[in-house]
């Protein structure tokens, strides 16, 4: 759990994927998001139930943000939607992809503006057509960015070497994330341990070289 000024981040790992499931919470105003309901709706639920400390308001649900349309990212969208009631977001090219009804199409830029927060929405294109990453701009520390499967310690998503799309997502990384975040941007990915963009950025080549 990352206890932040104005915001609470907590995190899950569910199914054999260790796929971390991210649940923001506004002290404030008790608004919360939910990035990727991947798997295993009860522990998901249980996050949402441990979230209810993080603030002196009435909690709410206010979105389930999916990264990207893969199976192992939506396992639990359903239960969680038919539970909580609530919305849903997704990139736009992802929609078709993923069987639960998205409310909110995500294009490069947008903010979405929640009670006590915002998050920008950065398209990085290559993993799927419309993987997304969310942007917390903390006023009182560094930025925290979800990356969904676009960005890694030690690498960026697997494109299943197809040079295009490693292309598409390298350029993606380097101009949307390394170009535009400074180096004590956390990064909160999609499986696995967090890094920061400054502990990434000088891979960037290496990268590129390896093809992967």
């Amino acid at each position: 759990m990352l206890t932040l000024q104005d915001l609470t981040i907590r995190s899950i790992s569910v199914s054999e994927m260790d796929n971390n499931v991210y649940l923001l919470t506004s002290k404030a105003t008790g608004a919360q998001v939910l990035i990727d309901a991947a798997d295993d709706a009860p522990a998901i639920m249980a996050l949402l139930a441990e979230g209810a400390a993080d603030t002196t308001a009435e909690p709410k649900l206010a979105l389930i943000v999916t990264t990207h349309s893969h199976w192992d990212h939506v396992r639990a969208l359903a239960d969680v939607v038919g539970q909580t009631g609530a919305r849903t977001a997704a990139g736009t090219e992802d929609v078709t992809d993923i069987a639960v009804p998205t409310d909110v199409r995500l294009e490069h830029g947008d903010i979405a503006t929640f009670e006590g927060f915002d998050l920008e929405a950065i398209k990085l294109r290559g993993h799927t057509p419309g993987s997304v990453a969310l942007l917390y701009r903390d006023p009182h520390g560094p930025a925290h960015l979800f990356t969904g499967d676009s960005l890694f310690p030690g690498g960026i998503g697997n494109t299943q070497g197809d040079a295009a799309r490693f292309e598409s997502l390298l350029n993606d990384v380097s101009e949307r994330i390394f170009d535009y975040l400074p180096d004590d941007t956390v990064v909160h990915p999609g499986h696995g341990k967090g890094t920061t963009v400054g502990a990434e950025r000088p891979q960037l080549e290496e990268w590129r070289a390896r093809g992967w």
